[in-house]
């Protein structure tokens, strides 16, 4: 993690227990989900089984469910609910002031160096 953040969105802009694709040039969309707490997480938009859009899945508790094959991913963390196995990619996230701020060096690092 930098020091450097960037604002990617509000957290009004995010819908409670859905979330918001933020789109990169060359790499992967980041899904950055909010909870019925208003916690905020990042996650890259794949699931770890088939690569299935994270940010359309159903978020409940601290966990999504991948829209294709139901699999529980945690979002603290990025990875599977046993007895499945595979993480995704997480992002760091900083909150302040309503405001959803992402890593920079994260969010520009290829996803094979960010894992």
């Amino acid at each position: 993690m930098s020091n450097q953040w960037k604002a990617v969105c509000s957290v009004a802009d995010i819908p409670v227990l859905g979330a918001r694709v933020v789109k990169r040039a060359t790499q992967p969309d980041v899904a950055i989900f909010r909870n019925s707490e208003d916690a905020v997480f990042a996650l890259l938009d794949r699931c770890p089984h088939r690569g299935g859009p994270l940010s359309q899945g159903i978020v409940f508790g601290e966990r999504v469910a991948c829209p294709l094959h139901n699999w529980s991913i945690e979002l603290g963390s990025g990875c599977a609910v046993a007895p499945d196995e595979g993480c995704t990619q997480k992002f760091s996230v900083k909150v302040e002031d309503g405001q959803v701020y992402l890593d920079v060096a994260e969010l520009n690092a290829t996803v094979d160096e960010a894992a």
